[in-house]
Parts: structure tokens; sequence; C-alpha cells
């Protein structure tokens, strides 16, 4: 099959921490076709969607080492029909440009996409947890979203808690994430006067800080609806944000009875919008966010369980493409039939 994966830029990764250059090579390891390609470089030729795919030479014999493999990759660029792909992979932080999935569109009946186009608008922000329906916060933190600063600072008000986590709505990596104090009242105002503006086109969350925050969050990866691993993240010294691009650190992390009872709770949701390959941050029994564009922890994952979790990935990917085929043969056949008893 032929593999698309939509990425930021390869030269920016890093191949030690990713988890989409092991899903990489993987599919070249079973024979699979693999490109990469970017979102700038998608485009419409003739009403067809195209893009200046970047696709991956075979190579002699495929290295072992991720580092190695990683630097002996060569591409071989050309414009290309989308349809061509047999599936593609959303792998690109958040935000993502609108636009990129009204491209998808044009492919999405008849290509495999991780994750779904529909399911990715639903979910592209931190506002899908609320389609989830918990309103006595079972399993969700309270948490409140709004572009007005005056509402946010008489929630912070009317709060009985002491502190509150403060995040943009499309941040990504703990990027902009900080704990507010009450007392400090005087830093309050200047910090949303940064974070939102007279607009109110600039969105932010408030959400409550949950007891054992300052320990880290979970990061657990679900495949098809159902958990498939977890590790614990551990800020830095000093840091509120556990996340690895801040400074955190990767540990060992078995899931507990209610944690796993969570993960099953929600699912079913996750595969009714097609979010087949989803990251969870969770702190005990509480889901913080849902990453659905391009969740990461494999590398992590693999290395403290000595687990092989991209083999379950591209498992994942060549039964939804054979599913896709086996549908498709289906609908051509009934077609025929159709046909014949017309004639």
């Amino acid at each position: 099959m032929h593999v698309g994966f939509i990425i930021e830029h390869w030269d920016n990764i890093e191949p030690l921490k990713s988890s989409t250059i092991l899903i990489i090579k993987e599919c070249i390891k079973r024979g699979h076709k693999v490109s990469v390609l970017y979102t700038n470089n998608l485009t419409v030729r003739n009403n067809i969607v195209h893009g200046f795919i970047q696709t991956i030479k075979e190579m002699d014999k495929i290295p072992d080492n991720i580092v190695s493999f990683y630097k002996k990759v060569d591409f071989e660029k050309k414009l290309t029909s989308l349809h061509a792909f047999d599936c593609i992979m959303l792998r690109k932080d958040p935000p993502i440009n609108p636009l990129v999935l009204n491209f998808l569109d044009a492919i999405k009946d008849e290509t495999v996409i991780i994750n779904d186009v529909d399911g990715i608008r639903k979910a592209n922000n931190k506002l899908y947890t609320t389609t989830f329906h918990d309103p006595n916060n079972s399993f969700l933190p309270v948490t409140h979203v709004s572009g007005s600063k005056k509402y946010i600072n008489k929630i912070i008000e009317d709060s009985p808690d002491e502190k509150l986590i403060l995040k943009p709505l499309d941040g990504s990596g703990g990027k902009g994430v900080i704990v507010l104090e009450k007392n400090a009242k005087s830093n309050i105002n200047s910090l949303l006067d940064f974070y939102v503006d007279k607009s109110g086109d600039k969105y932010v969350i408030l959400q409550e800080y949950i007891k054992g925050a300052e320990n880290g969050d979970v990061r657990v990866l679900m495949l098809n609806g159902k958990f498939i691993g977890a590790y614990n993240r551990k800020p830095a010294q000093g840091e509120i944000r556990a996340n690895i691009q801040a400074g955190g650190t990767a540990h060992k992390y078995e899931l507990t009875d209610s944690q796993k009872k969570v993960c099953r709770k929600i699912g079913t949701k996750l595969l009714a919008d097609g979010l087949y390959f989803v990251g969870l941050d969770m702190i005990g029994d509480k889901i913080l966010e849902v990453n659905v564009l391009n969740p990461g922890g494999i590398t992590n994952i693999n290395r403290l369980n000595k687990l092989k979790l991209h083999q379950n990935v591209v498992d994942f990917l060549e039964e939804k493409v054979d599913e896709k085929i086996e549908k498709r043969a289906e609908l051509e056949y009934l077609l025929k039939r159709l046909n014949e008893l017309r004639e």
C-alpha cells in the first residue's frame, strides 16, 4: 500500500523522540511505499487534489538504528494526485489550517485517513471534551472557556480554589500553560491582557488545579477505541508542565483500574467520531486533554515496557485499508449485478 504522512517538516524531526519515524520505518520494513507531504504543498490541478509529495526512495538495506534510518532516507519529489494514496496519516501539531481538511475531503471516501477528517473537525481543539457530557465532573476537571477577560476574572473570583490552570485553547506541547494563584491578584489582569484581547477571538481555558498535578500527568495512547499503553510524565524542577517538549521526563506507569474504566468509557465515543489514534492526558481519573492530530509517546512507552507499539499502529492501518478495499469490491459487485438485472 501507499501511505502518506502529512507532517510539519522532515528536517525538524527528532528521530529518537518521534513516533512518526517509527511508524514510517515499520511501513517501509513491510514493503509499503511511503511519502511525506507538507500542508503548504497541497494544491488543486484541474479540480483534482494533488500534493508535491516526497516519496522515500527504496533502500538497499534498512538500518536497524532509528537515527541511521532517519539520516539515510532519500526522497523523490513529484506532483501527485492524493487519490494515489491508500492511507494518509495526519501527523502535525495543532492548530491546523481548516483548509487542509477541505483538501482531504476530496479523497476521504476512497482513502483511509487517520484520523477521520470530520472527527478532526470536531476534536481539533480542547473543546472536544465538552462532547463527553460529564456534568458531575467524574472524569473531566471543572473547565471554563472564554475570550472575555471580564468573564474569566469573574470565574477566578467565584472559584473556591486558590489555584487554577490557565492555557490557550489551541496550544500544544504545554506551550502557554501557567498556574494562576488567587493571592497574586495584581498579576492576573496583566496575564489576561496577554492571553486575550478586546476582539474576543483569543480563547483561553481556565481549569481546576487537580490535586497531584505537581507530580505530573499520564499520557495514554488509544488505538481503535482501546488503550494500548501509557507512561508517566514528570515535570522538571520548578516547572508545572509535564510535557516532554517542556523538559518533562518519562517514567514507567501502569494504568489503574479506574483509569482503564475511564478509557473504556470514552473509547466508544472516539471510535464513533473516527478518532482511531489518540493521546489522552490524565491526572488521576480525570482527562485533561484529547490529542488527535499528532499524539506522541510510542518511543517512551516502547522503551519503558519493551514494547513495539508502532507495529500495532501499522497493523491497524493495514486492516483499515483492507476493509476499504473489501467494501469497494462489494459495492462494485452490487453495481455490476444491478446493471445486469436492468439489462
